[in-house]
């Protein structure tokens, strides 16, 4: 059971997944305030159950409430488009449990200390990056109510796994192993007791998703991807797809690009619409072949760029690298580079490796690329850049402008990954020093690389 205030409010009991951000006593109010940002679904989201346990017990009804900002750093209309599908589905399924909700295209933190007022405690999900974490800092600091933080976008909590930067998966993996009886249990699903018969303001309609849209004014230069739709549905349904069809071969073939055997569930998890817990316990439950390799990647793998993004403030830059890194690079800055190509040849897949380019053209059109490839393309971009710090910026560029799970520690993580992060040197060699080197000559050895283009070229 997740815990909480005494009732005295002065002091609170806490479990692994909860913590209390400012010290703040109940508040006369009419209603609990769950604030839901970065975990976007009803199903196995333990702050939402924690904010149903409070307005239980303190007799109250429950508000939920969601902040659209038209100015999040670089969103488009895809990953504004891929969020509202979800968002809509969370507002039915909110109604069908009796919970009242909020939402409202504005500065999350502007909505959430206007909505305080009438809050007897506040309730928020956890998130790792800095712009979610200063918008958390500064509720704590202005609301007069108590304001808990309850993590439920890991399996294991970030600060209870380890509790400073991980260098290598090899010094989280044990650690994270150590709790996993502990925390890969079901999250109950609570009934609220008590209703809002009346939300305090209008909420904006999320049927009507090209209207909200139109209303954001967003960056409409990435289109939507037809191909696949957002919610909590969407994901469940492409997880039983994965489980029933390529689990098995996952540990042989989710290498291989020509292949396609990856779960796809990256954008879901990037946007909370699934919990990698319930992901985990599915993945368990089918008692596959292939569940331990796809396991040691939703959990340590994905919870290690967790680890990096909270312990590591330079996660966006080329500062994030480690010394030997920037060293190697910054001593083989002069060396001849056969091609160098500018952002927009990058952006038009305009290179004169066709692997390369199929992975741009990948991304493009579906807002995803094979993760092999992914490695692949920032090694590429290393290489054909005038400097490593240009090419860091415009991989982070591209990735976090059209990867669905773009913005994402997964994603700054695997960006940093081709650079030297989480890595160990190798053999020097020119432009790349002692980081790891790719060419396309192992693409071919490994894969049939022709099937991976054509794959690309028929979507």
């Amino acid at each position: 059971m997740l815990n909480y205030y005494v009732t005295s409010g002065k002091e609170m009991i806490q479990n692994a997944r909860v913590k209390l951000l400012n010290s703040n006593h109940i508040q006369d109010g009419k209603y609990v305030l769950y604030w839901m940002q970065s975990a976007q679904r009803t199903d196995f989201n333990h702050a939402l159950e924690y904010a149903i346990e409070e307005a239980n017990r303190l007799e109250k009804p429950l508000l939920v409430y969601f902040g659209i900002d038209s100015n999040f750093p670089e969103a488009t209309e895809r990953s504004y488009q891929f969020m509202l599908q979800g968002l809509h589905e969370v507002s039915k399924k909110l109604t069908d449990r009796g919970i009242a909700y909020q939402f409202g295209i504005e500065s999350p933190p502007t909505g959430v200390k206007r909505l305080s007022d009438n809050a007897v405690m506040i309730v928020v999900d956890r998130a790792y990056q800095k712009l979610q974490r200063s918008w958390r800092k500064e509720v704590s600091k202005t609301v007069k109510c108590p304001f808990v933080q309850v993590e439920t976008n890991v399996v294991v909590p970030v600060e209870t796994a380890y509790s400073k930067e991980a260098y290598s998966a090899g010094i989280l993996r044990p650690k994270i192993h150590q709790h996993l009886d502990e925390f890969l249990t079901p999250v109950s699903e609570r009934i609220l007791e008590k209703s809002l018969t009346s939300p305090p303001e209008e909420s904006i309609d999320l049927a009507n998703i090209a209207d909200v849209l139109d209303r954001i004014k967003v960056n409409e230069d990435v289109k939507p991807v037809k191909e696949i739709e957002g919610g909590s549905e969407a994901a469940r349904m492409a997880l039983l797809r994965f489980i029933q069809t390529k689990l098995d071969a996952y540990p042989e073939d989710s290498n291989d690009p020509g292949k396609d055997n990856l779960s796809g569930l990256s954008p879901y998890l990037h946007f909370g619409q699934i919990s990698p817990l319930e992901v985990a316990l599915a993945i368990l439950e089918s008692d596959s072949s292939g569940s331990e390799v796809f396991l040691e990647q939703l959990i340590v793998r994905r919870e290690l760029s967790m680890n990096f993004v909270y312990y590591n403030d330079q996660y966006d830059s080329y500062r994030c690298l480690p010394e030997w890194a920037q060293k190697t690079l910054q001593n083989h800055l002069s060396d001849k580079r056969d091609y160098v190509y500018s952002l927009s040849e990058f952006e038009k897949a305009e290179t004169h490796d066709s692997y390369w380019n199929a992975a741009q053209i990948e991304m493009l059109r579906t807002g995803s690329m094979h993760n092999y490839m992914r490695m692949y393309w920032g090694k590429k971009i290393l290489e054909w850049c005038k400097t490593p710090k240009k090419a860091y910026e415009i991989a982070l560029y591209l990735n976090n402008k059209y990867e669905l799970d773009g913005r994402d520690p997964n994603g700054y993580a695997g960006i940093a990954w081709c650079f030297g992060k989480h890595d160990r040197a190798w053999s020097e060699r020119p432009i790349f020093g002692k980081v790891r080197y790719m060419n396309s000559r192992g693409l071919e050895r490994k894969f049939d690389m022709d099937k991976y283009v054509k794959r690309v070229n028929a979507r």
